[in-house]
């Protein structure tokens, strides 16, 4: 018996072992290799690191820099997130119904999730051009006065959000429309037969339905804002005056534009920790408000 047992555990770990074997790689061991680098004065190219404890943490948390960072990491984490997750929603409503041509429109509106987000960003520069720009010639048009988009701090990160939000809206539609044909349709009509409208029917029904769908584009979507990089470089680097730069951007500085590793690695294990909170977080709210089939 405890043969058998021993020859089930032995084929269980040659099962996992090709999953495994490039998750260290590529996973556990730069994790365990930044959280090092992070107690360490290395300018990358340097033969020998100095050990420094806890001076990279100590400098970063007395940068105001990092805390500007922080705070910018967490408004464009929200201001991307509900509005990614709203308006998928809304475009799956719209195009849930039988309508003509309706598999074109939800090409249509899923084609800018499969294009590069350095391309889409390219193209979102020229239309931000101040003078001869798609967005400006447009608030011209209607009488309003042009905004120089990407140069102004007060402008330049709801630039870069509604970038962000065009080109993510059809993913999470995609994800909807499926949560959304998954609803039992003889709760919609008992909820039809009990005299509730389609706001009731929505509210009472569909959006409990749906909220696990909810609740994975939310954390996605969560980790994906923090992560934020190409758009942010290509459309602002970070300016003007620090307005885009996120944490994940204060690393790339850090590392590759001051070559100060060790306090790069610092800003990286605070992005994990920032991003496992707000995942966890999420966890949380979600046990308490996601209705499972």
């Amino acid at each position: 018996m405890k043969r058998l047992k021993w020859r089930e555990e032995v084929r269980s770990v040659l099962f996992t072992l090709p999953a495994m074997i490039p998750l260290s790689l590529f996973w556990f061991y730069p994790m365990v290799l930044i959280v090092y680098l992070s107690f360490m004065e290395w300018d990358f190219m340097s033969p020998d690191k100095l050990f420094v404890g806890l001076e990279n943490y100590t400098n970063l948390f007395s940068n105001p820099a990092f805390y500007q960072s922080l705070k910018v990491s967490l408004l464009f984490c929200l201001g991307s997130v509900l509005p990614i997750v709203v308006i998928g929603l809304l475009l799956a409503l719209l195009l849930n119904r039988n309508m003509k041509g309706g598999s074109v429109y939800r090409l249509l509106m899923f084609s800018p999730w499969v294009t590069p987000m350095v391309a889409v960003s390219i193209v979102w520069s020229w239309i931000y051009e101040p003078e001869v720009g798609m967005a400006n010639t447009l608030l011209r048009a209607i009488g309003l006065e042009g905004v120089r988009w990407l140069e102004d701090p007060k402008w330049a990160l709801i630039g870069v959000l509604i970038v962000t939000i065009w080109k993510s809206a059809g993913w999470g539609m995609v994800f909807y429309l499926v949560a959304l044909r998954n609803v039992p349709t003889d709760l919609l009509e008992a909820a039809e037969l009990d005299g509730a409208n389609s706001w009731r029917k929505f509210m009472n029904v569909t959006l409990p339905l749906i909220s696990p769908t909810t609740f994975f584009l939310v954390v996605v979507q969560i980790i994906s804002a923090l992560q934020a990089y190409d758009q942010i470089n290509v459309l602002t680097q970070g300016g003007p005056a620090g307005s885009t730069r996120t944490l994940l951007y204060l690393y790339y500085q850090a590392a590759f534009d001051s070559f100060q590793i060790g306090e790069a690695s610092a800003v990286a294990i605070t992005l994990i920790v920032a991003c496992v909170a707000l995942s966890m977080l999420s966890f949380w709210i979600g046990r308490r408000t996601v209705h499972y089939n």
